[in-house]
């Protein structure tokens, strides 16, 4: 018999190609049994929207106050290190408040 007589008989059927799936596909739909996908609504989708439109110009201002406190700080390494240092706690801090808002709407509670 052939070596390749097994891919023969799979051009019967379909491709072999056609019946193997990607690793992202299987990665896909391991998720979906885990955490299946939420469907957010019209008035969801927009509520998302304005919160990271609010949190992106928050965490700008943030980060234009500190950067500039840095530059006038700039001779004393200290300084400047201890607010980079505060400039990073606060975006994780602004990010993580984004995020927990962004859940509650997923959930259906109001901001």
């Amino acid at each position: 018999m052939p070596a390749f007589a097994g891919l023969a008989e799979c051009g019967r059927r379909g491709s072999l190609h056609d019946n193997m799936k990607s690793a992202y596909e299987l990665a896909m739909e391991r998720l979906s049994k885990t955490t299946p996908t939420v469907k957010l609504s019209a008035a969801q989708k927009q509520e998302i929207a304005e919160l990271e439109s609010e949190y992106g110009a928050k965490i700008a201002a943030r980060e234009i106050a500190l950067k500039n406190e840095i530059a006038q700080v700039a001779d004393d390494a200290e300084k400047a290190n201890l607010l980079r240092d505060q400039l990073a706690t606060d975006r994780r801090k602004l990010h993580a408040e984004l995020e927990a808002k962004k859940e509650r709407v997923r959930q259906g509670a109001p901001r």
